[in-house]
């Protein structure tokens, strides 16, 4: 089980966002946000998107630091990337 999670570097709603997926499965990854109190709403296609202020508590929790761009390889390589405006 390997989550990831991106730095707090996506502007949005008055706050900085991180963008937390699985390489295994969605279902890993809405146990894991479930978890760590992510609510299913911010669930994104194929990622969650977590406020900064959360930041810590998916790392304490075992979600492992990367980069954005390393994160969307590692999505892709996957097979759990979903490009917004492609069908799931």
């Amino acid at each position: 089980m390997t989550l990831y999670i991106d730095p707090a570097n996506w502007p949005g709603h008055g706050r900085m966002w991180s963008h937390l997926v699985s390489d295994v499965s969605y279902e890993e990854l809405h146990a894991f946000a479930a978890s760590i109190g992510c609510p299913r709403r911010a669930f994104d296609g194929d990622h969650y998107d977590v406020p900064s202020q959360h930041y810590a508590d998916a790392v304490r929790a075992g979600a492992v630091e990367i980069g954005s761009k390393e994160l969307v390889r590692r999505l892709t390589e996957a097979g759990l990337r979903r490009p917004k405006g492609r069908p799931a």
